[in-house]
């Protein structure tokens, strides 16, 4: 039974965790794919340090957010469908999962919202999801037809980016699961377009760290736990290998650039998942606050975008969405869309029972999530 405290704390950091994936997603999108230098000569030696107009993919528009949030938004549409579904007796959320993510691969091609389908719900309505907005070619691909991958026959098996890390932090909100359970979880729908072990167990990895933070957990003790639940997992020793180096690098010396580019092994590009994961927890670990933290997720030669993503959602974790920096936050695109989410979310989470069950449905619920 959730108190009322209870209920406040979990709802500050669902929403801190969308909200700071967000914000940090769209802080880093200008300049991911930039080297070091290049960020310093388009925005001074200390590098971006408040969000910029992106050149591409809206021009003059700062706040702008890339698929990586998209996709992160259809994965809670997906958990809270699951949830409901169970009435029914269907229980299988990587299914359900895997339907939400069809529905943004439709955002992609489709001019709107079709209102004739019926098992839309309110997400896949809000025109302005309806944008391409740089997505990886593995989840485009990945995506594109209604066939569930599994672990022995994933989807783009050699696809090793983050974008399945940076979509997985809503699985970490599940706090009434188990760990492993959350960790397999993530797995199996990272594998629907990632399917290089790296990439996998990256999302499961964080998937885990933003359980813990969401339980109350400092982030040093979260990312242990995930470290312990991987060490089972085959080829993981490239995700504890990177996540490692991050621990270790907290204690060498003051945060900068530099420390963050030194996280990548010699001959890497900062674009793989466990180097992205790497850096978003370095920076998570040594930040003062939190606008501190994502200036240094994206302030370096990798994946700014992502990396700033994945810090956003430990930092909004561990502190709740009033640690967030407001002014990032008033000109940050869909900001009524992910708090309507969020707490769509907190309330499926909390008062599931209420909404839907044998004893009645709430119609309205199930009109936003149909069990379709």
């Amino acid at each position: 039974m959730w108190g009322r405290a209870e209920q406040q704390d979990f709802r500050s950091r669902v929403r801190g965790t969308l909200l700071g994936s967000a914000v940090a997603d769209a802080l880093g999108a200008p300049v991911a794919g930039l080297t070091l230098d290049a960020i310093r000569r388009a925005h001074g030696p200390a590098g971006l340090s408040a969000p910029a107009a992106p050149a591409a993919p809206a021009p003059g528009r700062r706040g702008t957010v890339t698929a990586a949030t998209q996709l992160a938004m259809f994965t809670v549409d997906g958990l809270i469908r699951a949830h409901v579904r169970r009435d029914s007796g269907g229980w299988h959320p990587p299914t359900d999962v895997h339907r939400a993510y069809r529905r943004w691969a439709a955002t992609q091609h489709d001019w709107g919202p079709d209102e004739r389908r019926e098992d839309n719900g309110w997400l896949a309505n809000e025109e302005w999801l309806y944008a391409r907005r740089a997505p990886e070619r593995a989840c485009l691909t990945g995506f594109a037809d209604d066939t569930l991958a599994t672990l022995d026959r994933p989807k783009n098996p050699t696809a090793r980016d983050a974008a399945a890390a940076v979509r997985s932090a809503p699985f970490g909100l599940l706090v009434g699961w188990e760990p492993a359970l959350v960790l397999q979880l993530a797995v199996e729908c990272a594998v629907q377009s990632h399917g290089h072990p790296a990439a996998y167990l990256s999302a499961g990895a964080f998937a885990v760290t933003v359980h813990g933070l969401t339980r109350g957990e400092p982030l040093d003790a979260a990312v242990r736990r995930a470290l312990g639940l991987l060490a089972a997992r085959p080829g993981h020793e490239p995700v504890t290998e990177a996540l490692g180096r991050a621990l270790a690098a907290v204690t060498r010396g003051a945060p900068g650039p530099d420390s963050v580019e030194s996280l990548v092994p010699a001959g890497g590009d900062g674009r793989a998942a466990e180097d992205a994961l790497a850096a978003a927890v370095y920076c998570a670990l040594v930040a003062e606050d939190v606008p501190h933290g994502l200036r240094l997720a994206v302030n370096h030669g990798g994946d700014s975008a992502a990396t700033g993503a994945l810090c956003g959602a430990l930092l909004g974790a561990l502190h709740g969405e009033t640690a967030l920096p407001a002014a990032w936050l008033a000109e940050l695109e869909g900001r009524a869309t992910l708090l309507e989410l969020a707490d769509d979310f907190a309330l499926e989470m909390t008062q599931g029972a209420a909404l839907h069950g044998p004893a009645g449905s709430a119609p309205g619920w199930l009109a936003r999530y149909p069990r379709g």
